[in-house]
């Protein structure tokens, strides 16, 4: 609350406050970030139509227009969210991505840079800034990544200790799939993935009977214990980016609640202190009227 009010002062003392002040409260209004999303969701539909070359035998020039009229509309929208914010701007990670993003879409598509047209898709993730929902999510991803780190970690470990022991424990009967170390690692990474694993250990089998007792520990090892690790660290980063984000907002409105209360308390004590005028101005005319 305390940098949205110094925030407020230093765009009126900077510009004269109402017409930037405006422009900050249309950009962040509700029904602009849905007409932003719908025409993010448009261009992706553009950029996609695109692809196909009966259609841009012809609808092309239309599409193309569509295209850099639909970017003409993002390049004002960050302008003029640069201008309002001023060096705000880049401190928050969302603006940055939107910049980058729109940045590379200006970039020249042709020539050794005609690479760079493939990349004109990735308007479409900001529908992630424009969403409210997707950020909390990225953000909970985002939280989740030390955990997610410690996990993948642990995975690698365990696959790598996997590898070295199929390896040498199949790989004069299964050479094709076992008989290095790189080639350990491919067929156990298909068979934590649950295909065609049971065909690869039957082969195995067929040499070695006692291969399941290799197999079942590896797939419960990796597919339905570490694996499963990485689905609970997510849920419970997201739970507790949900948590922050009700905890400030019950914040806020408690804070506003008290303003209306304090509020209230002071225009209580305006009007007594209004009918005490009153019953003063009263008093006095009382007395003039005795008087005369």
């Amino acid at each position: 609350m305390a940098k949205r009010v110094n925030q407020k002062r230093l765009i009126k003392a900077t510009w004269g406050g109402a017409p930037l002040e405006k422009t900050r409260h249309l950009l962040e209004h509700p029904t602009t970030e849905r007409i932003l999303a719908g025409l993010i969701i448009l261009n992706a539909l553009v950029l996609g139509l695109e692809t196909s070359q009966s259609l841009m035998a012809r609808y092309g020039w239309w599409l193309e227009l569509l295209d850099h009229t639909l970017l003409g509309i993002f390049v004002v929208e960050v302008l003029v969210r640069l201008i309002v914010t001023g060096r705000g701007f880049f401190r928050d990670p969302w603006n940055v991505f939107d910049f980058i993003v729109i940045t590379l879409s200006l970039m020249p598509q042709t020539g050794p840079l005609s690479v760079l047209r493939a990349l004109r898709i990735l308007r479409v993730l900001r529908l992630v800034s424009a969403v409210p929902t997707l950020r909390r999510v990225v953000g909970g991803l985002i939280q989740s990544m030390p955990g997610i780190g410690a996990i993948a970690f642990l995975l690698t470990l365990v696959y790598y200790c996997f590898a070295v022991m199929a390896t040498n424990l199949f790989g004069e009967a299964v050479p094709e799939a076992f008989g290095t170390m790189g080639r350990s690692a491919y067929s156990l990474f298909t068979v934590m993935t649950l295909e065609g694993w049971n065909e690869l250990a039957n082969k195995v089998m067929q040499t070695h009977p006692y291969a399941w007792l290799f197999f079942i520990p590896y797939i419960l090892a990796t597919t339905f214990t570490v694996l499963n690790l990485f689905i609970a660290i997510i849920v419970t980063a997201m739970q507790s980016e949900a948590d922050k984000i009700r905890e400030a907002e019950m914040k806020e409105h408690r804070e506003e609640r008290k303003a209306i209360e304090e509020l209230s308390d002071k225009e209580t004590l305006l009007l007594a202190e209004i009918r005490e005028l009153r019953t003063e101005v009263r008093a006095l005319k009382g007395g003039r009227r005795k008087k005369s």
